[in-house]
């Protein structure tokens, strides 16, 4: 399944529950009395007027996105269980070739950057490790974009309530100004409508730069854990790389010194 279809389908699960919810709050307003109850979810909505509407669907967005973050930004969804230690071993055997497939059959965090490694392991450990580092960064800097619309939420909400707030509040002294000696009881509907906005801002700016702080910090925890644990899995084949550079560097120094003719010995001369 592509990596999108996820979130789509819990989109659709989101603004499905919150259609229903939206329609039973619409029902039970009906019955209840909103003077002794206060207002309810769907007459806050639409006081809230096409601003309101703007951030309830950025409130969907944001749980279909908190969702998704909690089912994708997992230690098992990142380091399958067993990948290491399969790479591992055939890494020891020679298998580089089986190994290769094994990561590309788990396209994960650490199934792409043993993958990479793998890719340079023909020219040594240097290679290896440089490899791994870049695609480390990459899918790293991939996550990290991944959790930033949270962060876009958080900002743009508060601003969407703020601008409600002041065109309600124009609209509600153009009230004021339109009527000689206006009572109070005229002015606040416009006041409280006004303010739901920020409200409704609010509400949604909050938990999604807190959950935003949540996946940023396990996203620096699981790549460390990750990196650290594709370092362990090439261990072996550092060391024995490192042996080996050493045999071809005493190699190299054998040949490339001049070799030592014997002392000439000197005839005595005749008498």
């Amino acid at each position: 399944m592509h990596r999108r279809y996820p979130f789509f389908l819990t989109m659709l699960l989101v603004f499905c529950l919150g259609a229903t919810v939206f329609a039973q709050d619409g029902t039970g307003a009906d019955v209840v009395d909103t003077e002794k109850s206060g207002p309810g979810i769907r007459e806050m909505i639409q006081a809230g007027g096409l601003v309101g509407y703007i951030i309830v669907g950025l409130s969907m967005t944001m749980v279909a996105l908190i969702v998704e973050h909690l089912l994708s930004i997992r230690r098992t969804t990142l380091m399958p269980p067993g990948l290491a230690e399969e790479v591992h071993k055939l890494i020891g055997e020679q298998k580089f070739q089986q190994a290769s497939q094994s990561c590309r059959m788990n396209p994960s965090y650490l199934g792409r950057v043993l993958g990479a490694g793998l890719a340079d392991v023909s020219l040594g450990y240097s290679s290896t490790e440089k490899a791994m580092e870049d695609t480390g960064m990459e899918q790293s800097a991939r996550l990290f974009r991944k959790i930033e619309y949270l962060s876009v939420i958080g900002t743009i909400a508060p601003m969407l309530g703020l601008l409600g707030t002041v065109w309600g509040m124009i609209l509600a002294f153009v009230e004021f100004e339109s009527k000689a000696n206006p009572q109070v009881s005229e002015l606040a509907p416009g006041i409280y409508k006004a303010l739901v906005t920020t409200l409704l801002g609010l509400g949604v700016a909050v938990p999604s730069l807190a959950a935003f702080a949540v996946f940023r910090n396990r996203i620096d925890e699981l790549v460390a854990e990750a990196s650290l644990l594709a370092e362990q899995v090439f261990a072996d084949f550092k060391r024995s790389s490192g042996r080996a550079a050493r045999r071809r560097e005493s190699q190299r120094r054998v040949q490339s010194e001049p070799a030592v003719a014997p002392p000439s010995v000197e005839s005595e001369p005749r008498a």
